[in-house]
């Protein structure tokens, strides 16, 4: 990640003056699966939201923080905005759609690729009502040629929503220092709202919640992915740097069980190996990890399990 404001290297945040210290919050918005979570990791430097290509993946705002001298920028991954099926889609969408009142600065993300659609389109209509600042991302320019690029431009440049328009590759990287000095500079004076060493104030029991699921997406790939949730029912630090995890996955029906545990119990062996490895790396310890599967009929309305998955309603 290149740096966008240069400080004597012998400068910190903590001595700086409060005038000349910048800080703000910026919420990562658009519809599914156009990439919002890949872009907040790529900002920060690190692996905060889970990734798959199922869409409606995030389902509650992540904050990531980015940290550099003289400017701290809260970044918040939120909900792709969809057609709500479930009271858990809804507040999903009602989540994603309050923070665009509530920062500093929206970035709208686009999947270049596939052109503005329908989805898009209502998520502009959004921003109007919540009368935010805003940028545009065209994200995923890497899969589509500059003469395709350029027109859907001027396109988006027409609805007069945006400040500015930044196409990149949250993938690989393409222009994503430019977009960090653009919302740099949109950033209002003030104090830091976390240390220095803090990248996010996602509690652990759901972040380790979040990457055992995230492999539920990776290793099925089917509908089963959208009807699961994770709940952790232990986390226990050992002697000798382990830590024990029990976790059990939800899901609606008999069929999906089947599916997530597969013949000979292959799929939850391969789920659980996949995502002991995300845990270690990510506690930095030893895990154990032991999962069950649950049938829970009609989860995504109950607001008991949607309280244990994270969504604060």
């Amino acid at each position: 990640m290149s740096e966008i404001v240069e400080h004597p290297a012998t400068e910190t945040n903590a001595n700086l003056a409060p005038d000349t210290f910048r800080c703000g919050f910026v919420a990562l918005s658009g519809r599914a699966n156009v990439g919002k979570s890949t872009l907040i990791n790529r900002l920060v430097g690190a692996k905060l939201s889970i990734v798959s290509d199922v869409p409606q993946t995030t389902r509650f705002p992540v904050r990531g923080i980015l940290h550099r001298p003289g400017l701290q920028v809260i970044f918040i991954d939120t909900p792709g905005i969809h057609k709500p099926r479930y009271r858990m889609n809804e507040e999903m969408v009602r989540l994603a759609t309050r923070v665009l009142k509530e920062v500093d600065l929206v970035t709208v993300l686009v999947d270049a690729s596939e052109g503005l659609g329908p989805g898009d389109r209502f998520v502009f209509e959004l921003l109007k009502t919540a009368r935010s600042r805003n940028l545009l991302v065209l994200n995923k320019v890497d899969l589509m040629s500059k003469e395709r690029l350029l027109p859907l431009i001027d396109e988006v440049g027409r609805a007069g929503l945006f400040e500015e328009i930044v196409p990149l590759s949250a993938l690989s990287g393409e222009n994503c220092d430019r977009l960090q000095a653009v919302i740099a500079e949109r950033m209002p004076p003030g104090p830091p709202h976390f240390p220095e060493d803090m990248l996010t104030d996602l509690p652990q029991r759901q972040a380790i919640s979040e990457l055992i699921r995230e492999q539920v997406f990776q290793q099925t790939r089917q509908e089963v992915p959208h009807a699961t949730a994770v709940m952790i029912e232990m986390v226990e630090k050992g002697d000798s740097r382990l830590t024990r995890i029990h976790a059990t996955i939800v899901t609606d029906r008999d069929s999906q069980k089947a599916i997530l545990i597969g013949e000979g119990g292959r799929m939850m062996k391969a789920i659980g190996t996949a995502a002991r490895r995300s845990l270690e790396t990510y506690l930095g310890s030893r895990v154990h990890l032991a999962l069950w599967v649950k049938v829970k009929k009609g989860w995504r309305d109950d607001t008991s399990i949607l309280r244990l998955i994270g969504l604060p309603l």
